[in-house]
C-alpha cells in the first residue's frame, strides 16, 4: 500500500493488542541495544575527534580552528582515504554494509546483518570525526534497526512484526543520540512506517524512551542547542513564516534532488578508493575559510541560532553546506543527513531573516534560524509532525516555534511536493537495478518502478 511519504507502508498489526508478548520482549531488548549503540557510536566519534583535533568539550569547530590549514586538509583528506578503503572492503570483500533500514522497512525485507551494520556504522563515525560533512545519527539509527532485526529473528516474530521492530529500533537510535525520545518515536512512526496510528506510535515511544534513558548513562540529558529566551510571535515573524515557507520549499526540493543525484552516482570498484580522497580534500580546502563546514553540522546550527553572524557569512555557508554534504555522499562515504539538513535550514533561515530584517526590523534573528531549520527538516524528511517535534526537543523552544515553524513548514511542504516526490531518505535508496548499498536480503527483482514509491520511475527524477 503506497503512502504519500515516499515509501511502502508496512501491513502493521491492526491493534496494539494483537502484538504478542515476545514482540514486547524483543522491543525492550531493542530499546536497550539502541541506547547502548548510541553510547558506543558517540564514544567512537569523540575518540576520533580527540585524536584528530585534540577535541575534548565545547564546540568541535573551535578545536578544528586551533590547527593550521595544512593539518586541516591532511586530516580531512585522510577521512576520505579511510572512507574509500573501508567501504570498498565492506562492499567488495565483506559481503555488504549490513543493509539500509529504510529500504528494509519500505520493501518489507527486515533482515539486516548485525555485525556488518556495526562495522559500517563505526566506520561512518570515524569518517565524520575526521571532518566528513555527514550526520552522526545514521550510525545509532542503523545499529538500533539491526538490533530490532536480530531480536525479531531470534524470537520468531512474523515479517510484519519484524518490520515494525526495525522501524522502532531506528527511531530509538535517533532518539537516544539526540536526547529526543518523542521526536525519535515520531521519526519511526511517520517516516519509516508512514502511520501515526497507536500500533505504530506506542511501540516506537516505548523503544525510544528506553533507548534515551539508557543513553543518559554517558550522553548529556540536556537540550542539544542553546537558544536565548524568545517572546510570543510578532506580526513580523508570522508574515515571515508565510513568505519564507515557499522559498524554503524550493530550496528543500533542490537539496533532495542533489542528494538523489549524489546517491545515484556513487563510485564502484577502484573508483571508491580514489574519489573519496579527492572529495574530502576539496572539503578540507573549503574548510580553511569556513571550518563550520566540517562535521555533521551541529556547530553550524548553533552558530546560526546565535543570530549574530553577518549576512555574507551565513549566505556562503547556506550555499556550501548542502554541496559539501552531497559531495561526501557522492564520493561513496556513508552517513546521516538529519543534522546536515537541519543546519542547512538554520543558516538559510538566518540568511532570509537578515534580508527580511532590512524591510521589517524588530524580530530576533535567531528565531529566523529556528524557523528555517524546522521547516527544512520537516519538508526534506516529508515528515512534518516529526520535524516539528525535532525542532521543539532539540532547541527547547515552545510557543514561538510551534506557531511560526508550523506555518513555514506547511508552505514549504506544499511547494516542495510540487517539485519533487522524494525525501532525503527515499532519495538515497537505489534504483532497483543498481543498488548503492549492499543488503543481506535477496535483491528485489528488476522493475521499472521505485522500491520506495510504487508506480514511480526513479529515472524520471
Amino acid at each position: 500500500m503506497a503512502d504519500d511519504r515516499g515509501g511502502l507502508q508496512p501491513n502493521v498489526p491492526a491493534t496494539v493488542r494483537e502484538l504478542p508478548l515476545r514482540f514486547w520482549i524483543a522491543l525492550v531488548a531493542t530499546g536497550v541495544a539502541a541506547g547502548l549503540g548510541a553510547m558506543a557510536m558517540m564514544a567512537v566519534l569523540r575518540a576520533v575527534q580527540h585524536i584528530a583535533f585534540d577535541y575534548r568539550v565545547g564546540d568541535y569547530v573551535a578545536a578544528v580552528a586551533r590547527h593550521g590549514d595544512l593539518w586541516r586538509i591532511v586530516v580531512v583528506g585522510l577521512g576520505g582515504a579511510v572512507a574509500g578503503i573501508g567501504w570498498w572492503v565492506l562492499r567488495q570483500k565483506a559481503g555488504g554494509t549490513g543493509g539500509e533500514p529504510t529500504a528494509a522497512v519500505w520493501t518489507k525485507r527486515p533482515d539486516l546483518s548485525w555485525w556488518r551494520t556495526v562495522a559500517s556504522s563505526t566506520l561512518s563515525e570515524v569518517v565524520i570525526g575526521l571532518g566528513g560533512s555527514l550526520g552522526r545519527e545514521a550510525a545509532p539509527q542503523h545499529v538500533g534497526a539491526a538490533a530490532g532485526s536480530t531480536f525479531g529473528r531470534r524470537l520468531g516474530l512474523t515479517r510484519d512484526q519484524r518490520v515494525l521492530l526495525v522501524a522502532c529500533g531506528a527511531g530509538a537510535g535517533v532518539g537516544a543520540v539526540y536526547n529526543v525520545p518523542l521526536a525519535g518515536a515520531l521519526f519511526a512512526a511517520e517516516l519509516y512506517l508512514g502511520s501515526l496510528s497507536l500500533v505504530a506510535v506506542v511501540p516506537a515511544l516505548v523503544a525510544s524512551a528506553i533507548a534515551t534513558a539508557v543513553a543518559w548513562t554517558t550522553l548529556p540529558p540536556h537540550v542539544l542547542y542553546r537558544l536565548a529566551p524568545t517572546g510570543f510571535p510578532s506580526a513580523s515573524m508570522v508574515i515571515f513564516a508565510l513568505v519564507a515557507g515557499p522559498v524554503l520549499g524550493v530550496a528543500s526540493a533542490g537539496y533532495v534532488r542533489l542528494i538523489a543525484w549524489a546517491s545515484d552516482h556513487r563510485p564502484t570498484g577502484w573508483r571508491l578508493l580514489v574519489e573519496p580522497v579527492a572529495a574530502f580534500t576539496v572539503l578540507g580546502v573549503a574548510a580553511i575559510e569556513y571550518p563550520l563546514l566540517l562535521g555533521n553540522g551541529r556547530d553550524l546550527a548553533q552558530f546560526a541560532f546565535g543570530g549574530t553572524a553577518v549576512l555574507a557569512t551565513v549566505a556562503a555557508l547556506a550555499a556550501l553546506k548542502p554541496v559539501m554534504t552531497a559531495l561526501c555522499l557522492r564520493s561513496g562515504a556513508s552517513g546521516g543527513l538529519f543534522t546536515p539538513t537541519f543546519s542547512f535550514g538554520a543558516v538559510l533561515g538566518l540568511t532570509l531573516g537578515h534580508l527580511w530584517a532590512m524591510a521589517w526590523p524588530g524580530a530576533s534573528l535567531d528565531t529566523y534560524a529556528v524557523i528555517g531549520a524546522g521547516a527544512m527538516i520537516g519538508t526534506a524528511m516529508e515528515a512534518p509532525v516529526a520535524g516539528i517535534a525535532f525542532t521543539l526537543e532539540l532547541t527547547g523552544t515552545t510557543t514561538v516555534s510551534l506557531v511560526v515553524v508550523a506555518l513555514a513548514l506547511a508552505g514549504a511542504l506544499l511547494v516542495s511536493r510540487q517539485l519533487v516526490s522524494l525525501s532525503i531518505y527515499s532519495a538515497r535508496i537505489a534504483k532497483p537495478t543498481a543498488p548503492p548499498f549492499a543488503t543481506d536480503a535477496a535483491p528485489p527483482p528488476a522493475s521499472p518502478t521505485s522500491p520506495d514509491r510504487p508506480g514511480e520511475d526513479r529515472q524520471a527524477r
